[in-house]
């Protein structure tokens, strides 16, 4: 009679087929990665439609302290808003630039391009060229 060994029982898992495979993966994506195509981002022209208007922008400016300048004077945002209003309604197709201090709060910038939006305006930022 044979004698039968008795199996003893594994207490541990074997990670090595894991490994195996984790290797292979990371050699498919390292080999992959440089072939694939990211996204195309198509970025809208600028310049064109500045150089196409006739008359010169109405600059709205907000400066460091966070206060609004229209035409010379410090005005509220409702106050603004009228004066935009008024602006729009008597040469719609005036356009208004933003320039404001870069030390300005983005929020209040994004502020005066909603109160821009409200009133029907075209609006735009004026940027300081690199030099």
């Amino acid at each position: 009679m044979a004698r039968l060994r008795k199996r003893r029982v594994m207490n541990q898992i074997n990670v090595v087929p894991y490994i195996d495979v984790t290797l292979v993966l990371l050699v498919i994506f390292m080999v992959t990665a440089p072939m694939t195509n990211p996204g195309v981002v198509e970025l809208p022209k600028v310049g064109g439609e500045i150089l196409k208007q006739q008359t010169t922008p109405i600059v709205i400016t907000v400066v460091a302290n966070g206060k609004i300048e229209f035409q010379e004077k410090q005005l509220s945002s409702d106050q603004l808003l009228f004066e935009i209003k008024k602006q729009v309604e008597k040469e719609p197709e005036r356009a208004f630039v933003i320039s404001a201090d870069k030390k300005v709060n983005y929020e209040k910038v994004i502020q005066v391009l909603e109160l821009l939006k409200k009133s029907g305006a075209k609006a735009g930022l004026l940027l300081n060229p690199v030099s």
